[in-house]
This record gives structure tokens, C-alpha cells and sequence, in this order.
């Protein structure tokens, strides 16, 4: 291990490395912990792009309108502007660092990038690289960061749990496990931003890979940090819909390019175009409407999926802008030029999480948060397309910035309780990891997933007491593993969600229940404490 870091940054998608990066080049010593290689997490795989207002016919305070439409009321008004107003000059820190966008012969104020539109956008203004902006961003990032000689990386290291001065409370570091020697090791660091992205896992269906199991956001809640809006998990309206490929998303970009969403008829072809009779913008209607609509008719057709079809475009065109898309797709037989896709949708984002300030910090000194693990009031109750890489830049900035502030002035770390194995052994009984994991994601999805009742949660509630009763007594008594470390963080952010749902009585955003199909006139967070 080298010397101690100043900063430990846990997460190495874009909100990570942009935070890594900046801080290093202004000169400190910085760790970036990854559960896997350092290049992976959601930011590889989001396809869409990064929203910002650089169109002549757009403006800031249209990006601004629409994201304040999507978050449904929830939104804090000063967030979101300062969200918007940093975005241009992320997109532009990012082609400093050499990150590929798609090019426009078009001008936009010395930048020559192609915009696309998405759901609830009212122009163009999606920088993209083809249809996998964040390889594009995620492999740019890495690279620069394992080359940097400050940037220290720790890869198949997972965090069990911040270390913190109960008396005097602030973070002074980690507890990391190390998946290739099986040890946990206390890491300290004058301070921790948290980049851990989300905790979509918790769900059956999700489009996220698996390591998105809420560390962050359980690790914080542990250590006395208040999250909010836990109850907004967004739905991705179109994940591809095989048996042969899970988690595969289909972006929105797609829709904004033309693409429409059909039933399937008695005999499994294209039907009906639905989504005008839910929303006047039709497919262009932000994520939560959709997913709803598409949610609607699968459960009152009894089919298990429908269609997105573009190929009244010419084939060229798609096979352009959709380069990933057309080659997995047609690798499982499915020519996205001349049939359509079958979707459904599943689990995508986390809007609420770990309450932050506009400079990240969060109510544990010492510790910050950037991404999709905190709550930054952008999103509100639902989160307009494309704004998640932008917040990524947007507050990885405001942590790095407020850092460089701080950093001079913060004491060093003391010496670490180094962890303690003594009281644990080995388990034989392993299956008990993998069963609860399973049950946890199925009733989340079958009780607390797209449309709900006060019945269901409560259900699903009396589920979760149960299983975090059995995964506590667990940890406390056997050896700890990636998995069981994983496990008890979506089971601690399970409960999270649940209280939230059942503590809001109306309908809003993400959150539709039965029970409350109104919405109210006052709207307020869902914040809780520990």
C-alpha cells in the first residue's frame, strides 16, 4: 500500500475519475477504489449522452424549464440551475481530456458536436458519441487516470464501511476488502467522496451491471448521513427484452430519433402506436410516463413485452447513430432496419440517495458525494435523460473544487483500528447469501417496482425486517465476502426505499400508487435520518 492518500474516492465511473483527475492535476494525492477493472461500473455502459444547452436556439434557462417539468415539483430550483448553468463547461473539460463526441459540420460556439434529443428535452441538445457515450467517456477517463503519478488505483477492492470519529464526527477513512487476497485493510484519508453510483440492483430487472448495489448510500446512512427521496427509483422504459441478453438497454435516443413504441397483435407482429393516448408527447414524454404506459399494457394484454420499431428509417441512418445497438441486436438475430425491438422496462437510476450541498459535502465532515449516490436536488421525483453524466461532471467539479479549497487546512488522519477477524470464520453455508439476494430483488420488483399499494409495501416492508435480521446475524458471525458486503447494502437501501414509498401519500413523479393516485399541492422531500 502507499502512503496514505489525501483524498479516497470510491467509485471510478465519470463522476470518480473527473474528481480524480482534477484533483490531481491541481497537485493531490488521490486513491480511486473499483469493485472490478477500474474502467467498468454504469458510466461504461450508459448509451445516451450528456445534456447541455450549447444550440443557439436553446438556452439555459429552457434546459432549466425541462428539467424542473420532469422532476415534478421536487426539484431544488437553485440545483438545477447551477446543474445547467456548469454544463458547457464540463462538456468542454471532457474534449480537453480528449473524450470522442460525435461531430457536426454545424458550429456551436467553436464546438463542432452533433446534438441529439431525448425524452422530455425541448431541443437538441445531447452531446453523444454514437450510441455509447460512456465507453467513450469511461475509457477516456480511465486511461488518463491510470497514468496520472498522483492517482493511486485499487482494483477488485470493495468498501465495507467508512471509518469515523464518533466524538468528534468526521470521516478519516475506509475499511476496503480486497477481493483477490480476501482481506480487509483500513485505508485513511484526510477525505472521502463517495462515487458509487446507485442501487438499482435491488430489483430483479435492472439495466445496470452488478456491482450498483448502494454501497454508497447504505455506507453513509450507517455513518449518520440523512438521505432523501429514496422512493424515486427510475424505470427505464425500453431494456431489450431476450433471453439471451439481460440488462441490454435501448436508448432513449432512439425515440428521440423517431422511433415508436407498438403492442404486439394475437400473432406477434407490430399493432397499435400507443403512446399518444397516454401523453401528448407521445415517446418524447419523459421516462416515468412512459414506463407507466408500457407498464399498463403489458399487464392488461398479459404480454411480456412490446415493440420499439425504427425501421421506417433508412437503414443507413440507423446504422450510423446506433452502431452498438444494430450490431448486439443483429448478433441475436434481430436487424433493427427492418424489424422492431422488443422491450420492457426495468430498473435504471436512482434519484434520491445521500443528501449533498451544491460543493458535495454531505452531513458527515470530511465526506463527499457525487453522482448518482447522492441527492443533490437535481432530479426531484423524476430524472429528465441524459442529466446523470451531467451531474457526475457537474459535482465531481464542485467536490474537486471545494477540495483544492480545503485540503491545506484539514488534519491528518490518525492511526486506524485495523480490522478485527477474530471474532469470525468461514461459512459453509454460502447458499443463505445467494437465496436472500434473490428473494430481496424479486419481492422489491413484485411489491415496490413501477406501480404500487400501501398492501404491497407493507408486504414488502415485513419482508425486509425479516431478511436484515437474518443478513445482520450473518455478518456478525462468518467471514465477509464481495457478495455477503453487497447483500447487506441492498438490503439496508431496500428499507430506505420501502419507508420512503409508504411515508408518501400521493402520487408523483416515480412514485404511482393505487391507494394515492393524487398529487398534492405542497410537495416536499423525503428526507430521512438515522
Amino acid at each position: 500500500m502507499n502512503p496514505s492518500p489525501e483524498v479516497l474516492i470510491l467509485g471510478s465511473g465519470a463522476a470518480g475519475l473527473s474528481a480524480a483527475l482534477r484533483l490531481a492535476e491541481a497537485g493531490h494525492r488521490v486513491t480511486v477504489v473499483s469493485k472490478g477493472p477500474l474502467a467498468s461500473g454504469s458510466t461504461l455502459w450508459a448509451q445516451g449522452g450528456i445534456s447541455a444547452a450549447l444550440d443557439q436556439d436553446d438556452s439555459l434557462a429552457a434546459h432549466v424549464h425541462d428539467t424542473l417539468i420532469a422532476g415534478a415539483g421536487l426539484c431544488d430550483v437553485e440545483a438545477v440551475r447551477f446543474t445547467v448553468e456548469h454544463g458547457p463547461e464540463g462538456i468542454d473539460w471532457l474534449l480537453q481530456h480528449g473524450v470522442a463526441f460525435t461531430q457536426s459540420d454545424e458550429d456551436l460556439n467553436g464546438r463542432r458536436l452533433h446534438l441529439t434529443r431525448e425524452g422530455g428535452h425541448s431541443h437538441r441538445r445531447v452531446v453523444h458519441a454514437a450510441d455509447a457515450t460512456g465507453f467513450a467517456v469511461e475509457t477516456t477517463l480511465a486511461d488518463l487516470a491510470s497514468r496520472h503519478p498522483l492517482i493511486q488505483v485499487l482494483e477488485r477492492s470493495v468498501a465495507v464501511d467508512l471509518i469515523v470519529d464518533r466524538d468528534a464526527p468526521r470521516v478519516h477513512g475506509v475499511y476496503l476488502y480486497d477481493r483477490n487476497s480476501k482481506r480487509v485493510d483500513a485505508v485513511a484519508a484526510k477525505a472521502v467522496l463517495l462515487a458509487t453510483g446507485g442501487a438499482n440492483q435491488v430489483y430483479l430487472y435492472s439495466s445496470n451491471p452488478f456491482g450498483a448495489s448502494g454501497d454508497g448510500i447504505a455506507m453513509a446512512w450507517r455513518a449518520g448521513c440523512r438521505v432523501a427521496n429514496m422512493e424515486f427509483m427510475q424505470f427505464h422504459p425500453t431494456t431489450l427484452y431476450h433471453r439471451d441478453s439481460r440488462s441490454f438497454l435501448i436508448t432513449e435516443a432512439l425515440r428521440g430519433e423517431g422511433a415508436t413504441l407498438h403492442l404486439p397483435t394475437a400473432d406477434g407482429k407490430v399493432g397499435e402506436r400507443f403512446m399518444p393516448r397516454f401523453d401528448e408527447r407521445a415517446e418524447l414524454a419523459p421516462r416515468d410516463i412512459v414506463a407507466r404506459a408500457i407498464d399498463h399494457e403489458m399487464k392488461r394484454l398479459g404480454v411480456k413485452h412490446v415493440w420499439l420499431d425504427i425501421s421506417h428509417k433508412p437503414g443507413d441512418f440507423v446504422r450510423t447513430h446506433f452502431p452498438s445497438i444494430y450490431a448486439h441486436c443483429l448478433s441475436l438475430g434481430i436487424d433493427i432496419t427492418q424489424a422492431p425491438i422488443p422491450v420492457v422496462p426495468s430498473a435504471h437510476f436512482t434519484c434520491g440517495g445521500v443528501m449533498t450541498d451544491l460543493r458535495a459535502r454531505t452531513d458527515l465532515p470530511g465526506l463527499y458525494a457525487a453522482g448518482e449516490v447522492a441527492c443533490t436536488g437535481l432530479h426531484g421525483a423524476n430524472r429528465l435523460a441524459s442529466n446523470s453524466l451531467l451531474e457526475c461532471l457537474v459535482f465531481a467539479q464542485a467536490a474537486a473544487d471545494d477540495l483544492i479549497r480545503e485540503l491545506p487546512h484539514l488534519p491528518e488522519p490518525p492511526t486506524l483500528r485495523p480490522w478485527d477477524e477474530s471474532r469470525v470464520s468461514d461459512s459453509d453455508e454460502d447458499v443463505v447469501v445467494s437465496h436472500n439476494w434473490l428473494e430481496l430483488r424479486t419481492f422489491m420488483w413484485d411489491y415496490v417496482g413501477i406501480v404500487r399499494t400501501s398492501k404491497r409495501l407493507l408486504r414488502a416492508q415485513h419482508r425486509v425486517d425479516l431478511l436484515r435480521r437474518e443478513i445482520v446475524e450473518f455478518y456478525r458471525n462468518y467471514r465477509i465476502t464481495h457478495h455477503l458486503i453487497e447483500l447487506r447494502n441492498l438490503v439496508t437501501v431496500a428499507e430506505l426505499i420501502v419507508s420512503s414509498a409508504l411515508s408518501r401519500r400521493e402520487s408523483r413523479g416515480l412514485h404511482y400508487t393505487l391507494d394515492y393516485p393524487q398529487t398534492d399541492s405542497t410537495p416536499e422531500p423525503t428526507i430521512l435520518k438515522p
